[in-house]
């Protein structure tokens, strides 16, 4: 029987192998994250009463994380096997370039409270960077949809011809549906925003931590209160998270079934790009949407990853458990999937060619037979009897300008009621927020990493 010596003890290799899964590969996203968290510890350690750690080894730790940040950097710093996760990793690193130093670090807390405080910390970037490309997406949408505001577009229910809309309307429906998602994710970044370190193993410890001081200086807003609920909302906050992401993802997918149908050489509404579309490998002439094809069907992972993390916790007893571990994978790439779907999407929007005379060709007579029976309740009809006329003259409807008749639209909300400033508004908003949390996350760590 092969065994294998680790940090924590002799272990079965093919028990250990099992066990680390994947986490020597996805934790390569969570080194820097490590590494800030130890840091704050440690100042925490230096500050206790009596303290456990000195100052001046405390400025010794804080120089070898900060290697070990640039390493990572660099995709040099290496997680073993035998390490199981970065949390082990990092401790050995410091054990071998600091001696008995690095075996103090792990002092009031365990590697469960350490991923639940990794994650957090690498779901804030990731947030702010998806509210980021969110935004940018919503500003593409706008400018596209501002810019053909007055270019008329049959709008449908059932798929089937109904009343006369705009281009505009269309390119802002799906902007607003954004800027509700980003709505979602500001709360799940409030939620996510508090500090779980220091509840150890989930139940505290002997000694008189400080856990608003580690929480300040990692930039969050406040620890997690409860020390229990520190580890049971691990998982539970990875749901939320995807959960914001997989309602993006609703909007991307329904974007992209729009762009397939009109841009379809049967409705030749819009042109997609040449060099954002790809070939076919037997039809030289075939010009592919691929792209909007996957972000439709990755719609579909996501909610997959969201219910696979939901799926894992909500038979789980208080405490920690192993399973868990699993919740870290489908985080990852719910998250990761949702982002480059937002980033590829902008340069389409940015690049669609609207092709005019394919709208206008759209309009039959009776798109108009709603706007006229409503005309008619203006001269005094009652709308039921005018619904009637309309239906049995249909006759009257033919040569009707659609560009005048949605000019006749303008209430708020209507395609000549949009309200562009406000939309371009609220999407500032969105910046501003990542903006202002970014200056004062990068503010926190810079005062961290310089005490």
């Amino acid at each position: 029987m092969k065994t294998q010596k680790t940090t924590v003890g002799t272990i079965n290799s093919d028990v250990l192998a099992f066990t680390a899964g994947r986490d020597v590969e996805l934790d390569i996203n969570l080194i820097k994250a490590d590494c800030i968290g130890t840091a704050a510890h440690v100042t925490m350690l230096s500050e206790m009463t009596p303290p456990v750690l000195t100052k001046t080894a405390r400025t010794k730790i804080i120089r070898e994380l900060k290697k070990i940040i640039a390493l990572a950097e660099d995709g040099k710093f290496k997680i073993r096997l035998a390490d199981q996760d970065v949390h082990l990793a990092v401790e050995r690193t410091l054990t071998e370039t600091l001696g008995d130093l690095g075996k103090k670090i792990h002092t009031c807390r365990s590697r469960n409270d350490q991923v639940a405080l990794d994650l957090r910390l690498y779901a804030r970037e990731e947030i702010l960077g998806t509210l980021d490309e969110a935004a940018a997406l919503i500003s593409a949408l706008l400018a596209f949809g501002e810019k053909h505001q007055k270019v008329p577009m049959v709008g449908r229910t059932h798929m089937q011809p109904g009343m006369p809309s705009s281009v505009g309307l269309w390119a802002s429906a799906h902007a607003e549906s954004l800027l509700d998602d980003c709505v979602l994710f500001v709360s799940a970044y409030e939620l996510n925003d508090q500090c779980p370190l220091g509840s150890a193993a989930s139940y505290g410890v002997p000694l008189d931590i400080d856990r608003e001081l580690v929480s300040d200086l990692l930039g969050f807003h406040c620890p997690v209160h409860n020390v229990l609920y520190a580890n049971n909302a691990r998982g539970k906050n990875e749901s939320i998270i995807l959960g914001a992401m997989s309602q993006v993802m609703l909007s991307l997918s329904r974007m992209a079934q729009d762009l397939m149908l009109f841009t379809m050489p049967e409705f030749g509404y819009f042109t997609l790009p040449d060099e954002l579309c790809t070939g076919s490998s037997i039809m030289p002439q075939k010009k592919n949407s691929d792209v909007i094809e996957l972000v439709r069907a990755r719609a579909s992972r996501v909610k997959a990853c969201e219910l696979a993390v939901y799926d894992l916790i909500k038979g789980s007893p208080s405490g920690y458990n192993r399973d868990l571990q699993d919740a870290k994978e489908p985080f990852m790439d719910g998250v990761a999937t949702t982002r480059a779907c937002l980033r590829v999407l902008s340069p389409f929007v940015e690049a669609i060619q609207v092709n005019k005379q394919a709208l206008l060709d759209g309009f039959t007579p009776d798109v108009f037979a709603t706007d006229r029976a409503l005309e008619l309740v203006g001269q005094g009809m009652a709308f039921r009897d005018a619904y009637h006329h309309v239906k049995e003259n249909l006759a009257e409807l033919e040569n009707i300008d659609p560009s005048k008749a949605i000019l006749q639209k303008t209430h708020l909300g209507a395609p000549l009621g949009i309200d562009w400033a406000l939309l371009k508004e609220r999407t500032s908003a969105v910046t501003g927020v990542v903006c202002d949390e970014r200056q004062f996350i990068d503010h926190a760590l810079k005062t961290l990493f310089t005490l």
